[in-house]
């Protein structure tokens, strides 16, 4: 069954359409078309904390395109959720009724602990994910959202304020970095079996010039030779050059210092890369409500 999930993020707003289904009990979430425009948000909100009625126009045109994609592709179900950038905006919610009112959106503006939980659930989608220790780090523009689990047992999930465009932004306060390496050493009795799951498009990217595109492991060392290899390149020479697109090129390398500074800090050797992300995770609920509503009736 086709369902699709809308994510409005800090950086870009990205459709998925999947194709969900299981095989002996366990869920597997196959993407069938993914379309993601550089809408920026976080460029306005991490500098002036309002979305500037430029910034609103692209991302209302974005989403009746969505809109006409969805009814042509007819899922059985769709969600569409809004994060860090929209909800810091002072004029966030009038922007979404206004998605509401010309794109016919309901968005959901969901906080960084739920974004994070939405995350973690894509462990029970059919990828080969670590067990008995998992922390998951989905690095996005506005904010760094961390799950950690004991054998599927939540024992800390936090949000950061640490993304790739507020460091562009020059907007991270050092602050935020020390409450994050304070929070991740509450489970250094952890670190020696840690496994980590690392999601977002920047790791996705990184993972696939410098590390495994097969296994869907990147080792610490490909990570810091790949930050190094980005950092040596200016932005447009990594347009170029390495043929990334011109909204990838910048946040690239303040993504791969984020995961280097938590790898760094809870001794990590690797980080698994399975492609997975917010909208994922949002099929991945779509499908369980469903299940449950055919199993009620």
């Amino acid at each position: 069954m086709i369902y699709a999930a809308v994510d409005i993020g800090s950086n870009a707003t990205r459709l998925l359409f999947a194709n969900v289904f299981e095989i002996d009990n366990e869920v597997f979430v196959e993407k069938a078309s993914l379309i993601r425009i550089p809408t920026r948000l976080g460029e306005d909100v991490y500098t002036t904390n309002h979305i500037s009625d430029e910034k609103a126009e692209m991302l209302v045109k974005t989403l009746k395109a969505f809109r006409l994609l969805i009814e042509a592709y007819k899922p059985v179900e769709y969600d569409a959720c809004a994060t860090a950038a929209m909800r810091e905006a002072d004029n966030g919610s009038e922007i979404l009724e206004l998605v509401k009112k010309e794109a016919g959106f309901d968005v959901r503006m969901i906080d960084g602990i739920e974004e994070a939980n939405i995350i973690r659930k894509t462990n029970k989608i059919g990828f080969h994910h670590p067990d008995k220790v998992a922390m998951y780090i989905d690095v996005g523009g506005g904010s760094t959202d961390i799950s950690i689990l004991e054998n599927n047992r939540i024992i800390g999930v936090k949000s950061f304020k640490i993304g790739t465009l507020r460091l562009l932004k020059k907007k991270v306060k050092k602050k935020e970095w020390q409450e994050l390496e304070k929070w991740l050493r509450e489970f250094k009795p952890y670190f020696s079996k840690m496994n980590l799951v690392g999601s977002g498009g920047n790791i996705n990217k990184i993972n696939k010039i410098y590390g495994n595109a097969t296994t869907f492991v990147l080792t610490y060392k490909k990570l810091l030779e790949g930050y190094n290899h980005l950092k040596g390149f200016s932005l447009d020479a990594r347009i170029d050059k390495l043929g990334l697109r011109p909204d990838r090129a910048d946040v690239i390398v303040p993504a791969a210092k984020i995961f280097i500074y938590i790898m760094e800090i809870v001794r990590a050797k690797s980080i698994l890369v399975p492609k997975i992300g917010l909208t994922d995770g949002l099929i991945y609920q779509l499908y369980v409500k469903q299940k449950e509503k055919q199993n009620q009736g």
